[in-house]
């Protein structure tokens, strides 16, 4: 547990000390949430379907913790070219342990910028139905953020190169959210590409938080969200831990 703690307690520190990543971390989100709010929120609204901020808030806040979640990834990369994973590797603990550690921080770090990014949705004109479900919230936000940091941890265990991994994760993460129904409804698009959200994981949680901050009717059903992100986030921390486990020093 002491491990886990020290190198939960040193992602936290790297983040905090990092003011650039924070604020590059968030202006993606921020521009779309602008852009596309602002933009698109009055033909949203001629359609019938209300506010777009309030539709498309959950799925920027969605989308900043996937995208904190499996860039830390760079961070075991980064460690890995640098010697600092030798370091931990070498050190007489189970190598699952320091994955788990690794898990907790990164995930950690996704959660904080989600609820920093869910304050400048606050700002901006989005509006909570229901301030009991933050509970409901906390716990969507924690799933993705410990399943995409799994995420980013294996694909980083499997990849030594900074340049491949940021090709591979942009041309993983961007259909993966654009797919998730966090700009537009899934319910009257083609048979086609509501397949594919039934596939794609970022789905789930994006469908749960906005259910959780807005009381909108969820699209697979809340106990499919909790479930489908519980299943997912198993699968990739055990393939996380097992390719981690390989790493060659």
């Amino acid at each position: 547990m002491e491990v886990i703690y020290l190198l939960w307690l040193r992602q936290l520190k790297r983040f905090l000390r990092s003011r650039n990543r924070i604020v590059g971390s968030l202006g993606q989100p921020v521009l779309l949430l602008l852009t596309f709010g602002f933009g698109f929120g009055p033909i949203y609204r001629q359609a019938g379907h209300g506010d777009y901020i309030q539709y498309l808030a959950p799925g920027v806040i969605g989308m900043t913790v996937l995208f904190s979640s499996v860039l830390s990834g760079v961070e075991l990369i980064w460690d890995r070219q640098f010697g600092f994973l030798k370091e931990m590797l070498v050190a007489p603990v189970p190598r699952v342990t320091i994955m788990i550690g690794r898990t907790i921080g990164g995930a950690t770090v996704a959660v904080m910028q989600g609820f920093v990014m869910m304050a400048i949705c606050l700002i901006v004109g989005f509006r909570l139905v229901n301030f009991k479900a933050w509970l409901l919230a906390l716990i969507f936000t924690v799933l993705m953020a410990i399943m995409f940091t799994a995420f980013g941890t294996t694909l980083a265990s499997a990849i030594s190169d900074f340049q491949a991994f940021q090709l591979i994760v942009q041309f993983l993460i961007m259909p993966m959210f654009f797919l998730s129904g966090a700009l537009f409804p899934l319910r009257n698009v083609p048979r086609a590409l509501q397949l594919v959200a039934i596939f794609d994981p970022v789905s789930y949680g994006v469908d749960g938080l906005r259910v959780a901050l807005t009381g909108a009717e969820s699209h697979f059903g809340v106990a499919a969200d909790l479930g489908a992100l519980c299943a997912i986030a198993v699968v990739l921390l055990l393939l996380g831990g097992r390719l981690f486990s390989k790493i060659q020093i």
